[in-house]
């Protein structure tokens, strides 16, 4: 990946984290990922995908709150971008494979390929 986009991809990251702290109270527009569609939809041609990975017990994941749907829906309708999450403890698989040893993490994909990775507080898995 060429260092142009590669900024460009790492600059949409931290807008993205900044976009966490908004509060758009409306239905949310983040796609769930499992075994069957993480693979595919992660390597959409010209898309990044910023994905959250959780467990339904995770405190820190629970203290997030509203604040990931609230960015889905702000970047809605954005062709570039998607928001995902994944249950872990449903797809172990996906987990497993990139490499979740802690929750919550988060990770920027583009075309397939790990661009970032985000785990700030976190429990370990």
């Amino acid at each position: 990946m060429k260092t142009k986009s590669r900024s460009v991809i790492h600059l949409s990251f931290i807008i993205l984290i900044l976009l966490l702290g908004l509060t758009i109270h409306s239905t949310a527009e983040v796609i769930t990922l499992t075994v069957d569609t993480f693979s595919d939809k992660v390597k959409e041609k010209d898309t990044a995908w910023f994905v959250k990975f959780c467990v339904p017990w995770c405190k820190h994941c629970k203290n997030l709150g509203t604040l990931w749907d609230d960015l889905g829906k702000a970047v809605e309708g954005e062709d570039e971008i998607e928001i995902g999450e994944v249950d872990c403890g449903v797809s172990k698989a996906v987990c497993s494979k990139v490499d979740i040893h802690s929750y919550p993490t988060f990770k920027l994909f583009y075309e397939g390929e790990e661009v970032t990775r985000y785990q700030g507080f976190f429990l370990k898995a």
